[in-house]
């Protein structure tokens, strides 16, 4: 038998995936602690090694280089279960496997930004290799034929993937090897040379003739198949020049061996007369096998044997026999017996596959929990806000009553009430209005820092987005790459998202300063001691009976306050520690379903947890309209007892209430704010590294792309020369000087056909046709093998809640890490490509 054919490689390019896919991870899987990033980053590390030896293991051809391969390629599959490929950022660049290049060195590439299309091109190589291997194996044992029918098989079931998963993985024009005209020629290929190994098999195991006669039926239309396949216009310039003659050989080489291994059934059936059609045949098919490859040796073997057959039994017949030779048209075929078939991808493909990312949960997974621990929040924030709600509003009617400072001054007139001492020593504990002018002056340059990133993030997309435009009105249809307008429209839409935050922040800025102007006055006077506070007070008017019924009414209601308050507290901390575990119900649903539907789920197991508590949420709020109404009730007793109202002094005191009441929502407000705008730091810079990675990757695919574009016209052939003017040949003397063929011309069809010494017995249209067939005749059909989430402390806090980046962006920092603002943010020069944080960070 000739020689297997086997699939040239493609060639990669060496990328940094180490800083995109770590700035992936860190954005995806965002609540991760110290450690597990650690564990991610090693884990990365290794990744990229994996890849940079198993590119390279490609060209050792050798079978202990398909397990290499293997583990990669089973790293990539286990990799997009985990993170979102559409936002991997990696220019990955692989070149034609076809493509030779030319005297100026370049050759047809494609640089794409997705894990898919690596995968593609990997996929492509382990079925070059394995042909490769395939073709190297010793057919005279019955270990290499097994090895070799194995990886053809497996090389044919990628090449029929390929098929499917290529136009999904590359959404632009494809290099030539990769297109699906070339993919069917190499699966069917593959096809043809697995039975073909089949068939050595047979006739090594001597099986029975007619088996073989029937293998070879089967072999012989594989081969016609991939004949024409392979002489579509589309791919007919791809093969090496002896590929076409090759596939050409064999397919009247099995059609031959079809005629003699039948000739052997007539022989034993004692069809002499059948027997000699058939091996007449036989021997010109083996002439033709030989002519159309291009070698005299091929099939030697059975074509000697073939000649020896028809002596013999050329010689039986006209002696013994005396039968009619039969026409060959009306014999019948032996029939097909299809043993070649595609097999399907395994999974895994390595014996010993080791999923470095183990600590990595499905993204589909890791978005679900995502989605549930918001929920629950969400929730969560809904019940404390009832909470703290209603307790504003009982602190203000309090406040507006004089409570309890109105009932303790019957028990101390001369000295400032327990309850306002209280206050004032918490407010000096929590800093005084000195913290809260300190707060509210930092807002301003958080602010300013997070409009710069998102400002210098913006200008990356426009700069991308204008040299893309500009490029494609040069170049116009050859411009092939997608349109930036396409592939940053999500981006596009989460920086609007971002700036609609922003801008909402700056409004909170203003309500939560102008709360503090209105309320400056008491809160500075609680900033002071007690005795400063004592002098400010004017004097007392009057004095309170401590034993009237009012006041001890009055009393028993505010430990009514006090309680309540506790009770709101504990409540609190009850909904703030409520936790539940969806894991393993989002994993059974997933191995079960394929998906998981997270909001059906998460409500029934939330409700589970948290409807006690928030049955405790209402019959508090409930509880509390009671106990304002006895307040409002006792008080206007105790007023009509006491005659204490409306003094300086109780005025005073309702205003150092409030203004406590203020002082404790404005500190609340303003760390929370601060809170706000570090996590909004962190959410941006996550967001521009994943943009500048984007950008990077789009001008290494653009670089690409030019670099192609000019070569393929530098490889543009010179235009014909235009003929001489009449009058030019008029006046040179001689028209014989004149070639009548100028350089550039197409020479004649006669001259073109004896160029191309085509050794096929007959064409079709310029194209060889599978011996056998007639002229004009259609060839056989060819049957294809079968915010961090945080709640707002107040129910006034203005600052956005539940802020998360839409599309699985952190939805803020790390327990802990709410700290001092990072240090100050240098927005990157332009033409730069940023991919730095804030400094310190």
């Amino acid at each position: 038998m000739s020689k297997f054919l086997s699939v040239p490689l493609k060639k990669p390019s060496e990328v940094d995936i180490v800083k995109p896919l770590n700035n992936l991870i860190q954005s995806t899987y965002n609540g991760a602690s110290e450690a597990e990033k650690a564990k991610y980053s090693e884990a990365v590390n290794e990744f990229a090694k994996q890849r940079n030896t198993a590119i390279w293991k490609f060209f050792e051809k050798y079978e202990a280089s398909l397990e290499v391969v293997y583990a990669y390629y089973d790293q990539i599959c286990a990799l997009e279960t985990k993170i979102s490929v559409s936002e991997l950022q990696i220019p990955f660049k692989w070149k034609d496997a076809f493509d030779k290049g030319s005297i100026f060195g370049g050759k047809i590439s494609l640089t794409h930004t997705s894990l898919l299309y690596e995968k593609v091109c990997v996929l492509f190589n382990i079925a070059a290799l394995q042909s490769s291997i395939a073709a190297s194996q010793q057919l005279d044992n019955d270990e290499g034929l097994k090895m070799a029918i194995k990886l053809l098989q497996q090389s044919a079931g990628i090449f029929q993937y390929l098929k499917g998963a290529t136009p999904a993985a590359v959404p632009s024009e494809p290099t030539p090897d990769i297109s699906q005209d070339t993919l069917v020629v190499m699966q069917a290929l593959m096809v043809a040379q697995a039975q073909e190994v089949f068939i050595l098999k047979a006739i090594k195991d001597n099986m029975n003739n007619l088996i073989i006669a029937k293998l070879c039926c089967q072999g012989e239309e594989f081969y016609a198949d991939v004949l024409r396949a392979m002489q579509k216009e589309s791919v007919r310039s791809l093969w090496e020049k002896e590929w076409i003659p090759t596939v050409a050989g064999k397919q009247a080489g099995f059609h031959a061996l079809t005629q003699l291994y039948q000739s052997l059934v007539c022989r034993a059936a004692k069809k002499i007369g059948e027997e000699i059609a058939r091996l007449r045949n036989a021997i010109d098919l083996f002439k033709a096998a030989q002519s159309r490859g291009g070698n005299e040796t091929y099939l030697d073997e059975y074509f000697s044997r073939a000649k020896r057959h028809l002596a013999e039994s050329t010689k039986d017949n006209e002696f013994i026999y005396n039968e009619m030779i039969p026409e060959l048209s009306t014999l019948a075929s032996p029939g097909k017996a299809q043993l070649a078939k595609p097999l399907g991808i395994a999974s895994p493909m390595a014996s010993n596959f080791r999923d470095i990312f183990t600590n990595l949960v499905p993204v589909e997974l890791h978005r679900a929990l995502t989605a549930s621990d918001m929920r629950k929040n969400e929730i969560v924030n809904v019940e404390i806000m009832k909470l703290r709600e209603s307790t504003q509003t009982l602190n203000a009617v309090l406040a507006s009553l004089n409570l309890p400072a109105a009932v303790e001054t019957a028990d101390s007139n001369s000295g400032l009430p327990p309850s306002l001492k209280e206050k004032a020593v918490e407010v000096r504990q929590k800093g005084g209005v000195e913290n809260v002018k300190t707060m509210l002056k930092e807002l301003p340059d958080l602010l300013n820092r997070n409009r710069e990133i998102l400002d210098e993030t913006e200008r990356l997309l426009d700069e991308e987005r204008d040299s893309d435009n500009q490029l494609r009105a040069q170049f116009k249809e050859r411009w092939t790459r997608i349109s930036s307008d396409k592939l940053t429209e999500m981006f596009r839409t989460n920086a609007k998202k971002y700036r609609e935050v922003i801008n909402n922040a700056i409004e909170a800025d203003k309500v939560v300063r102008q709360k503090f102007e209105s309320n400056q006055n008491g809160i500075q006077l609680l900033s002071m001691s007690p005795e400063e506070i004592q002098q400010s007070l004017p004097s007392a008017s009057g004095s309170v009976d401590p034993n009237c019924s009012s006041v001890q009414r009055l009393k028993q209601l505010m430990e009514d306050v006090e309680t309540i308050k506790a009770e709101r507290d504990a409540i609190e901390s009850e909904l703030k520690s409520a936790t539940f575990d969806m894991k393993n119900e989002f994993l059974l649903a997933l191995q079960k379903d394929g998906a998981i539907d997270e909001p059906a789920l998460s409500l029934s197991r939330i409700g589970q947890v948290l409807n006690p508590l928030q049955q405790q949420v209402r019959e508090s709020v409930d509880r509390q309209q009671s106990l304002v109404a006895d307040i409002q009730s006792a008080h206007g007793a105790f007023v009509s007892e006491t005659g204490s109202c409306g003094s300086s002094r109780d005025t005073l005191y309702q205003e150092l209430a409030t203004a406590y009441d203020s002082y404790i929502e404005l500190s609340g407000n303003l760390q929370e704010g601060t809170k706000f705008y570090n996590d909004l730091t962190q959410l941006l810079v996550v967001f521009q590294n994943k943009i500048s990675d984007f950008v990077f990757a789009r001008k290494t695919e653009k670089e690409e792309l030019m670099k192609d574009l000019t070569t393929a016209s530098s490889r543009q052939a010179c235009p014909a020369t235009p003929s001489l003017p009449s009058h030019y040949a008029s006046t040179s003397g001689s028209g014989s000087d004149i070639p009548s063929n100028p350089a550039g011309s197409a020479p004649s069809v006669p001259a073109a056909a004896a160029a191309a010494n085509m050794p096929y017995p007959s064409q079709v249209h310029g194209m060889p046709v599978p011996y056998g067939a007639q002229p004009g005749m259609p060839y056989p059909a060819y049957v294809s093998p079968p915010m961090p989430q945080s709640f707002n402390p107040y129910a006034t806090l203005p600052y956005p809640g539940n802020f998360q980046y839409p599309g699985g962006y952190p939805q803020g920092p790390p327990p802990g890490h709410y700290g001092t603002y990072p240090g100050s943010y240098a927005p990157q020069q332009q033409g730069g490509y940023p991919n730095q944080k804030p400094p310190g960070w």
